[in-house]
């Protein structure tokens, strides 16, 4: 078989021998009067009619029968078969002309007539054919495709044009969102755009990417949210239901779950408390599993997981002190570093403290959990912008999705005390000098913006991670483009 810089050479020289045959390799329009998915629909009709349509698509496959030739033409919709024949309506010298400049690969139109073979296969019988786009590189086989994972996210293009499986991945992500908006905005949220460049990142406990702004001279971080703390300032501007789609970046490790650089939704809903969000979240993941996949049962890392079901409820606090025998609400560093050597797990060298160790201890149990659920009972020191509870001011009313083992989500009764969320972020700011670079910054300016006025409110962020876990696959694998690392020169 010939290496890639042979058959590169090899149709570089087909392009002069369209060149001399007066035709473009990559002419500037198309003549197509029917997508191959229409074609296909109304052929009955076409063929019946006998008229003269023009389809077009990149070639598939091509089988060579002498005086006859077939195509396997494909172009997003559907892929359908084109016949050329020497002693049809075609001219002898287009006919020789694909036989010698043509290669799979190709991007082609082709006008014809609609006919069904007599194996009852609807093709296109052509009269005359043009270049759209010549291939230099080959098309890997249809059947074979990419098996090396680093390649085929390197060369997703060529992944989705070979697995249907890909190509409806990126349809479902699509409506995936859209529904997801769609819900929303039914409700009366209106879609808000928010900084992706911040002076102080705020909304999650994560490492942000710094980069250098240089009009202003600064350095900035990527959001690490998607604008949290900047959509409750739209509630104190007198906005009572606002939701933002895109992207955030977290300069973290990269796993089964987690990316660096991905899509996340936060919604934030005046006068309403997480009881109600609770309810709301319920209905708007039943309402995407049912309009985007047509079912609210999946089979989730060997669990299956009926969204329709009724959701439990997991109480944080009972659950450690159940697994490990401290509670988080009247413990201390030692004690937590203690239960994890118990539990075999590592303590960190750098940057450990009570919240990060009750983190890790959550992290076990909740790899046991099916759901759907929601988690509740958070202690106040592990969520710095969420309300205390009405019952116990040590907890939050905070609450997490529960999905097949993983978090699938957060949400919360907003902190609207500017009093409380001054001394909040001043213990993250303590945490941060200790050498927790995931703690949260202190934001001045938004809790000056508390100080006029936040009503009382409930939000919630889900990021793709939901999306990739109903697809079964890895985080990366559920995105169009994962960040790659540079080939090496070597």
């Amino acid at each position: 078989m010939a290496d890639t810089e042979t058959i590169r050479k090899e149709r570089l020289t087909k392009i002069e021998k369209l060149k001399e045959a007066g035709m473009e390799a990559y002419p500037t329009s198309s003549n197509r009067s029917h997508t191959i998915g229409d074609f296909i629909h109304k052929h009955q009709a076409l063929e019946r009619e006998h008229a003269l349509i023009t389809i077009a698509g990149r070639i598939m496959s091509i089988r060579d029968q002498g005086g006859v030739m077939f195509a396997d033409l494909f172009d997003g919709t559907e892929k359908t078969q084109v016949v050329l024949q020497q002693d049809a309506d075609m001219k002898p010298e287009q006919f020789d002309l694909f036989k010698e400049a043509v290669d799979t690969g190709d991007i082609i139109e082709v006008a014809g007539f609609a006919f069904t073979t007599k194996r009852g296969m609807r093709s296109l019988q052509a009269s005359r054919w043009n270049m759209l786009a010549k291939s230099l590189l080959p098309v890997p086989d249809e059947f074979y495709g990419i098996k090396d994972e680093d390649e085929r996210f390197r060369k997703r293009y060529l992944d989705i044009l070979l697995s249907k499986e890909t190509a409806d991945r990126i349809r479902r992500r699509s409506a995936f969102w859209n529904t997801a908006r769609t819900y929303l905005l039914k409700k009366g949220f209106v879609e808000v755009e928010t900084p992706v460049l911040e002076t102080t990142t705020g909304g999650a406990d994560a490492r942000p990417f710094v980069t250098h702004h240089n009009a202003l001279d600064i350095d900035v971080y990527l959001r690490i949210s998607a604008g949290e703390l900047w959509q409750k300032r739209l509630m104190v501007a007198g906005l009572p239901k606002v939701f933002e789609i895109g992207r955030i970046f977290r300069n973290e490790g990269m796993s089964f779950e987690h990316a660096q650089d991905y899509t996340q939704l936060e919604f934030y809903e005046a006068f309403e408390d997480y009881n109600h969000g609770m309810q709301m979240i319920t209905d708007m993941y039943r309402t995407i599993a049912d309009e985007v996949y047509g079912t609210r049962v999946f089979t989730i890392r060997d669990m299956e997981v009926d969204l329709g079901a009724a959701w439990e409820t997991y109480d944080y606090c009972a659950l450690i002190k159940d697994a490990y025998g401290i509670d988080p609400l009247d413990t201390d560093e030692k004690a937590v570093a203690n239960a994890m050597k118990d539990a075999g797990i590592t303590v960190p060298a750098d940057g450990f403290n009570k919240e990060r160790g009750i983190d890790l201890l959550w992290k076990q149990i909740r790899k046991t959990l099916t759901g759907p659920g929601f988690l509740i009972g958070v202690p106040a020191y592990m969520e710095p912008l969420a309300k205390r509870s009405k019952e116990d001011a040590r907890v939050v009313e905070r609450f997490q999705p529960i999905i097949a083992g993983s978090e699938i989500g957060k949400g919360f009764t907003e902190l609207n005390d500017p009093i409380d969320q001054a001394g909040r972020f001043a213990h993250q700011q303590e945490l941060r000098e200790a050498g927790d670079d995931e703690a949260q910054m202190n934001d001045t300016d938004y809790v000056e913006a508390l100080e006029y006025g936040m009503p009382p409110a409930f939000g919630f962020g889900v990021s793709e991670r939901l999306f990739s876990v109903l697809e079964g696959v890895s985080i990366r694998e559920g995105q169009i483009f994962p960040l790659m690392r540079p080939r090496s020169d070597s």
